[in-house]
């Protein structure tokens, strides 16, 4: 059976450390984090994709093992983080694949910075994108999800669920439930909520700038997802020249973490399509 060595690093950044690895070997695919997970969370998709695909994960900045930031990071650090961890690399062809808060990361990279991103993927994510200027069809379904959802959150709160990763996973899967909540734990070296409201504030991006990205782009969305409206990459997918969303339905926030197996073969049904 192949081995597959783990390089691990630490970029030298303006006021922190960002830790990285890299395993396998090919074209490259950067993999950045959601809020509550950190590198790890991505080991279902690095076992997957190394035997063709160099892997790169690494955590945000202040996220261990990384140095910590008093006060905890600032996001609008996080897409010079990514150009620089590229950069570093001297990595030439990359495949970007970003859930949740690392949406920002990859927006920001891929709007604000020369790139070499021949595909991107934003799973449960908008980046740094205003929720209440995309187009919808109804103006009142996003705060009619924001109640629902601010609800169902609330309610797993108070059965030690851990809402990103939905009842579902623990209900069905809850040894995963358990690692997940054991990779967040491991990335507490800060106030998170405090995170999410940087995140929020950052996030004034009127739609029309994705009509500028042509890269071809993969949408994965869960349809039980309380943390981000599933909805939303529908309409932002129908903006873009080169786009178009993968709905799990039977998952929540984290579709790559509960449903890693169906996740990875989209993504590689997708790779292969820009390859082709």
């Amino acid at each position: 059976m192949p081995s597959y060595p783990i390089e691990r690093g630490y970029l030298q950044r303006p006021g922190c450390r960002v830790y990285y690895e890299v395993t396998g070997s090919g074209p490259a695919i950067v993999f950045a984090h959601g809020l509550g997970s950190n590198h790890m969370t991505w080991w279902q998709q690095v076992a997957h994709f190394r035997t063709r695909f160099k892997c790169v994960t690494y955590s945000h900045r202040g996220y261990p093992p990384g140095s910590e930031i008093p006060g905890g990071p600032d996001p609008n650090d996080y897409g010079a983080d990514l150009a620089a961890l590229i950069d570093a690399l001297r990595l030439n062809d990359v495949r970007l694949i970003a859930q949740s808060m690392g949406g920002v990361s990859a927006l920001e990279y891929m709007l604000s910075f020369d790139h070499c991103v021949r595909a991107l993927v934003l799973t449960s994510t908008c980046g740094t994108i205003q929720k209440s200027a995309i187009p919808l069809d109804d103006p009142r379904r996003l705060a009619d999800w924001q109640r629902d959802a601010a609800a169902a959150r609330a309610e797993m709160q108070r059965r030690a669920i851990a809402p990103p990763a939905g009842e579902r996973m623990a209900r069905e899967q809850p040894e995963l439930h358990f690692l997940y909540q054991e990779i967040a734990s491991a990335s507490a070296a800060f106030d998170r909520e405090a995170l999410r409201a940087r995140n929020a504030a950052i996030a004034t991006r009127s739609p029309e700038v994705l009509r500028d990205i042509a890269t071809p782009t993969l949408f994965i969305t869960g349809g039980e997802d309380t943390t981000y409206p599933p909805f939303l990459s529908d309409a932002l997918a129908a903006l873009m020249p080169n786009a178009r969303v993968e709905q799990v339905a039977d998952a929540g926030h984290s579709v790559y973490f509960q449903r890693a197996a169906r996740f990875n073969a989209l993504v590689d049904r997708f790779f292969a399509e820009v390859d082709a």
